[in-house]
């Protein structure tokens, strides 16, 4: 009996899904000089909403200064490398 409970608890762990990753692209600035900037950053499965988004990017950038001006959409992993060399040096900088 405890062989098939535990056979039974691993395979429950084993078939729960797993959360696809969620990522963003944004653009921001910073005041005088004016400074802008695109990047893509990685968020988590609470923040991958357009009313959570904005909200955790904002928050992460504006610990360097940055304000955020708009977030452009969230987008799987598949959708990464079509954004890497545009973000440059903010390519999950934050």
């Amino acid at each position: 009996m405890p062989r098939s409970l535990i056979l039974a608890a691993l395979l429950a762990f084993v078939a729960v899904p797993s959360h696809a990753a969620c990522y963003a692209d944004y653009k921001a600035k910073r005041d005088q000089p004016l400074q802008l900037h695109y990047g893509v950053l990685e968020l988590p499965d609470s923040a991958c909403t357009p009313a959570a988004a904005p909200v955790e990017i904002a928050r992460r950038i504006g610990g360097d200064g940055w304000k955020l001006l708009n977030v452009l959409g969230t987008f799987g992993p598949d959708g990464l490398d079509a954004r890497r060399s545009d973000a440059g040096a903010y390519f999950l900088r934050y």
